[in-house]
């Protein structure tokens, strides 16, 4: 069994004027990535800045190709959004 680890860390393009602002844009985030990729998603660091982000992500397979195929596509999708940018992004693959 093989576990992707990820933290990535996001700039927020839409400047929200608030933090209800940057909590819609972050949720949206977190859901679609859950829904669409069926990785674990949550907000790890910087929950008292409006223009920043850190999210931690992990992913469990049984091959570490599998969790790495999945990582990548997260990644790009993020980097697609247009609502955020990756300001940088830490990647660890354990094996179980």
């Amino acid at each position: 069994m093989f576990v992707a680890l990820c933290r990535l860390e996001l700039f927020l393009l839409d400047e929200p004027n608030s933090l209800k602002g940057k909590r819609q844009v972050v949720r949206s985030i977190k859901e679609r990535i859950r829904n669409k990729f069926g990785a674990s998603v949550a907000e790890v660091d910087d929950h008292d800045k409006w223009q920043r982000a850190t999210l931690g992500i992990a992913y469990v397979t049984r091959e570490r190709i599998d969790a790495e195929g999945v990582i990548t596509k997260i990644f790009g999708f993020i980097e697609g959004d247009g609502t955020v940018e990756v300001i940088d992004k830490y990647l660890d693959y354990q094996s179980i």
